[in-house]
């Protein structure tokens, strides 16, 4: 509750992105609605995502995902999200992430938010959640950005 209040009393950052809960009978239940990031190929969509929070919040983060999709390295093909911020606190049990960059009580909604909108811009392909998206991405990046630009226009309905 004290995040949204923080959220619309402050706004985000250039109006890059708003945030709140879908009801007010369920404050565990989230929309997010984020603009693409300029000079990216999602420059121009504007992108719904569901949060979804545990009842031991802030402890825990919260659950992230596109409605719909977005074909992206960093966003699995149901369009969840998969970022380390948002991964549970404590030590990676793969090595791969250090604890300081995983999730921890201190970290909000807002902070998730930007790090998702810096993630559009520069996906992390050491740590891909679509495996297929990051080939492209990598050995193709003009066809990359073309699907990405007509599954905007295609949402969009132009």
């Amino acid at each position: 509750m004290t995040e949204y209040k923080q959220l619309t009393a402050g706004g985000s950052p250039d109006g890059m992105f708003t945030a709140g809960p879908i009801s007010e009978s369920d404050f565990f239940a989230w929309e997010a609605l984020i603009c693409g990031p300029k000079d990216t190929p999602f420059e121009g969509g504007v992108f719904a995502a569901k949060l979804t929070f545990p009842p031991d919040y802030p402890l825990s983060p919260f659950k992230m995902k596109f409605d719909p999709p977005l074909f992206h390295p960093n966003i699995y093909p149901d369009g969840s999200v998969c970022i380390s911020i948002l991964h549970s606190p404590g030590e990676d049990p793969l090595m791969y992430e250090q604890a300081s960059e995983r999730w921890s009580p201190v970290q909000s909604v807002e902070k998730v938010l930007l790090s998702v909108i810096s993630m559009l811009a520069e996906p992390n392909l050491e740590s891909g959640a679509n495996i297929d998206c990051c080939k492209l991405y990598r050995d193709n990046y003009v066809e990359y950005e073309q699907i990405v630009r007509d599954s905007i226009e295609q949402q969009l309905g132009l």
